[in-house]
């Protein structure tokens, strides 16, 4: 049984068509920029916002159905969620927090806090069930809202950026500890997150949005060795060139020529990592086939790696030692020569 969703929604000038799909025991995550459409999918799924077309069936049962007259409040699905800012009642502790979701599906009060209290033992905080939520810390919080989210045993659990809240120096030990737990849930798991350290951490798959569409899916391996849009790219810190494959060669829509290793046809992608990008403040002669006059528009750096963004018939990013830095003093505004070997560019139909 599966998770299967068309998610249409109309908000102002933005629109969500999306299709989401997730197997029992399978995380997936919802990546993309802001205003891509990410907390819009998480709403319509949880029942926070209904839809205008489409359609979300659990397990074959359907929980949203415009079409067919069917909505399932959100109260009444088997959807457990664990919003962003966690949302812990503040004037109950963490066992009654735990215990809120349970007494409102109806379960007496004494097997509710039973419950509770073996859920917080699962997630490590047994001995803070009397804390209220000011008291805890802020990866403690997060594993009090876990556990209300799965005490009521859902068949579906979303994350909107579970570590979003979180400073930097915790949130590698939370997410391991989230990881951990996420493994004890059988069901259906979907992570909505901006950071993809977090994707790489957490998910199986990934569903990329963009503009309220899905851009790319697939598992994060397939992703990173063929991205298909520069957000994408970007996301995994490489380079995508997009044009039409000519004589074997790629003509971008600069008309600037970029030569693979492999003739090319057709419309078709190329990444180009940074690390292959080579920068000199003359012309180069010799082996590499591809060379390109540019201009520097940004220097970044970042501890013993350096990243040149470049802009000219060719845009690139370039990554280069603080030594070559140093050697070539480069700062925004000069004029410089990238290089790349037709080796180092893979290509694919776009």
């Amino acid at each position: 049984m599966t998770l299967e969703a068309r998610l249409v929604r109309t908000l102002g000038r933005f629109e969500l068509d999306v299709e989401l799909e997730a197997k029992p025991g399978e995380v997936v995550a919802l990546l993309g920029p802001n205003g891509a459409g990410k907390s819009t999918a998480f709403r319509c799924l949880a029942g926070l916002l209904p839809l205008d077309g489409g359609r979300i069936t659990l397990d074959g049962a359907p929980l949203d159905d415009p079409g067919a007259d069917v909505f399932v409040p959100p109260d009444e699905r088997p959807v457990g969620v664990v919003f962003q800012d966690y949302l812990l009642f503040p004037n109950l502790t963490a066992l009654e927090n735990v215990a809120f979701g349970l007494r409102a599906r109806g379960l007496a009060r004494s097997e509710a806090r039973a419950r509770a209290g073996s859920w917080l033992e699962r997630v490590g905080l047994g001995d803070h069930a009397g804390h209220r939520p000011r008291a805890l810390s802020g990866g403690q919080a997060q594993r009090v809202a876990l556990a209300r989210a799965l005490a009521t045993e859902p068949r579906l659990l979303l994350l909107d950026e579970p570590l979003a809240a979180l400073d930097v120096g915790t949130r590698g030990g939370v997410r391991r500890d989230l990881r951990r737990h996420l493994t004890t849930f059988d069901g259906m798991r979907l992570l909505v997150t901006h950071d993809p350290v977090d994707a790489y951490a957490l998910a199986d798959r990934v569903v990329i949005l963009e503009a309220g569409r899905v851009a790319q899916t697939g598992t994060l391996a397939e992703v990173t060795a063929r991205p298909r849009s520069r957000y994408i790219a970007d996301l995994l810190g490489t380079n995508l060139l997009r044009g039409e494959g000519r004589g074997g060669a790629l003509v971008l829509v600069t008309g600037a020529g970029v030569v693979a290793a492999e003739p090319v046809t057709g419309p078709t992608f190329a990444v180009v990592p940074p690390s292959a990008v080579a920068l000199y403040l003359t012309q180069p002669v010799g082996s590499p086939r591809n060379v390109w006059p540019s201009r520097v528009v940004d220097v970044d750096q970042q501890t013993d790696r350096v990243r040149v963004r470049l802009e000219g018939p060719v845009p690139l990013v370039a990554e280069i030692t603080a030594a070559a830095l140093a050697e070539l003093a480069l700062q925004a505004g000069d004029r410089v020569w990238a290089a790349v070997k037709a080796t180092e560019i893979a290509t694919y139909p776009a």
